[in-house]
């Protein structure tokens, strides 16, 4: 059991990255949304880019200093103690020293124009102010940060000696009464004799004295207070180059964001896409392998014959060889070829191609027609002229309800040698055609040795003919586009031929040449060559059951087929 668990858990880690690089793959093909979020980027990075023009930043550097009397003494309180730097950065953007500077450029109704360009910051652990000034001049960016940096730090110095005068103001009006007080007392002491009321008024004059030269000496000490705000470390000079990205930058910046947004786009299309859009897409869908993908047709053929030729052809001879070594396949040799929807056209080039390849390995091929509705290989096929494969030496059973035909017809397949045909005949009711005894029996005789019934079918979801030939044949080749099919399709085709008793040996896949998609119904071209009237559209094989059986049960509805009306075979030459 752990063995079983470590091998499941080896097989998801090894298609974890398999199923990585298919998403991204998938992504890939949706060129339109990477291209248009390319574009879109590189519009907004070239929008930013000469939309906002260039500014130029100047920078100044300005350190802040406390006012003291001895800078150099040492003393308990530092320098980062006894400044708020927060508050000092605050106060250099404030309207204060807007207006100092204002007026010292010669502007002062600028003011808060002034500020819109102004940026101070406060390095960590600095006392440094720095004054960033961006303007789209270089030369008067660096005007304007030298003259914020002079005005704060006027306004600076202006506040604290406005302090100091305040504090010597304060002062000296103390020291007024008490000067007037050592007068009075000095008058006293000259009128009194010796005694014990002269001490005291000494004592008390000596008191007023000592009060008087405290005073003295802090207005001293405030007078001799140094008060330079700071000093100018850095002054600002017209920069060379503008600030911010270039437009180069800008222009990258933009293509990186686009090729992302496209990427995005892609992604959320391919969650809501519902078509099967890779190989492994149709290899989960159908839980069987993809047999070989057929290349792009080249541009400027609108019509190509059944037969293929070079490259195409060496893809289906290793489609073919990958069949012959199929062991569901290789009993009893029957093969059904169908596509989705729509069109049968390239799965009928599929089945006359298999039967090319299958006759190159030396096996007798039959391939059975069995669209009864818009039967059209015996015109498009060339026919054999004096040979005659394996099949010849019997004759193909003749169905009551007109199909098979008995008609049994050698088809050149060139270089490859030739096989049979049972060409399709349109019928009143396709569905008991398909399932007679005639029918049954005809498919069976791939059994012989070395015999290969190959059978083409109508597309399964259009109609229900090839359902009802799934239990009479050994496996089903899906020919679809997996761009165009969607993945609930390929589930319902599975579920379907596995309801019936068939089994999905794989698929092939294919690319429709440009914008030409084929419709659900058959071409008028097909119609034509088949003798359908084009006004009339098919009926379903439900309703041609539903026409039988209102004739009563047992009853076989037959219509008279007059040779004339068959197409006519016109050898190629």
């Amino acid at each position: 059991m752990t063995a079983m668990t470590d091998r499941a858990g080896g097989a998801q880690t090894h298609e974890e990255p398999d199923l990585l690089r298919d998403q991204f793959r998938q992504l890939l093909r949706y060129r339109s949304l990477l291209v248009v979020g390319v574009v879109l980027g590189l519009l907004g990075g070239a929008w930013i880019g000469l939309a906002g023009g260039k500014s130029y930043v100047a920078t100044s550097e300005v350190t802040v200093r406390p006012a003291t009397i001895d800078p150099f003494a040492p003393g308990s309180s530092t320098p980062d103690k006894q400044v708020s730097i927060g508050s000092e950065r605050q106060t250099a953007v404030s309207n204060a020293v807007a207006s100092r500077a204002a007026k010292d450029l010669g502007t002062p109704d600028d003011t808060e124009r002034l500020q819109a360009g102004l940026q101070v910051t406060n390095p960590p652990n600095t006392l440094v102010l720095r004054f960033a000034y961006t303007d789209t001049a270089p030369r008067t960016a660096a005007e304007r940060a030298n003259a914020f940096t002079q005005a704060y730090l006027d306004n600076r110095r202006q506040q604290t000696q406005s302090q100091i005068d305040n504090m010597v103001k304060g002062y000296q009006k103390q020291l007024k009464p008490l000067e007037k007080q050592r007068d009075e007392l000095a008058d006293q002491i000259a009128g009194l004799g010796e005694g014990r009321t002269l001490d005291t008024t000494l004592s008390v004059q000596s008191g007023v004295v000592g009060k008087i030269s405290e005073l003295n000496s802090n207005i001293t000490k405030l007078k001799a207070l140094d008060t330079t705000p700071g000093f100018v470390v850095r002054t600002a000079t017209p920069p060379n180059d503008p600030s911010g990205p270039g437009l180069p930058m800008l222009l990258g910046l933009g293509a990186a964001v686009g090729i992302g947004l496209g990427l995005l786009g892609a992604w959320v299309r391919l969650v809501f896409d519902p078509t099967a859009r890779s190989a492994s897409d149709v290899v989960r869908a159908l839980r069987a392998p993809v047999l070989g993908t057929l290349p792009r047709p080249g541009r400027g053929k609108d019509a190509e014959p059944l037969l293929a030729e070079g490259r195409l052809a060496e893809e289906y001879r290793s489609v073919a060889f990958r069949l012959a070594y199929d062991q569901r396949f290789a009993d009893r040799r029957r093969l059904m070829v169908v596509a989705p929807r729509g069109s049968i056209d390239t799965a009928a080039a599929a089945s006359v191609n298999l039967a090319a390849s299958f006759v190159e390995m030396g096996r007798d091929v039959l391939l059975v027609e069995a669209d009864l509705r818009t039967p059209s290989l015996a015109a498009r096929l060339r026919a054999a002229d004096g040979i005659r494969p394996g099949w010849a030496t019997r004759t193909s059973p003749r169905g009551e309800g007109g199909w098979p035909t008995g008609e049994e017809l050698p088809i050149d397949a060139g270089e490859s040698g030739a096989f049979d045909l049972i060409p399709g005949s349109r019928v009143r009711n396709v569905a008991r055609a398909l399932t007679a005894a005639p029918a049954t029996r005809l498919i069976a005789t791939a059994d012989a040795p070395e015999a290969v019934v190959v059978v083409l079918a109508p597309a399964v979801l259009s109609y229900a003919d090839a359902i009802a030939l799934a239990d009479r044949v050994d496996g089903v080749l899906v020919v679809c586009d997996p761009r165009q099919v969607r993945r609930d399709d390929l589930d319902r085709i599975r579920e379907l031929i596995d309801g019936a008793g068939g089994t999905v040996l794989g698929a092939v896949l294919h690319t429709e040449r440009g914008k030409q998609r084929r419709e659900n119904a058959p071409s008028k071209a097909a119609r034509r060559r088949a003798g359908v009237d084009e006004d009339v559209p098919p009926s379903s094989a439900a309703d041609e059951l539903r026409a039988s059986d209102a004739e009563g049960p047992g009853t076989l509805a037959l219509r008279a087929v007059d040779p004339a009306d068959l197409p006519v075979r016109t050898p190629r030459r």
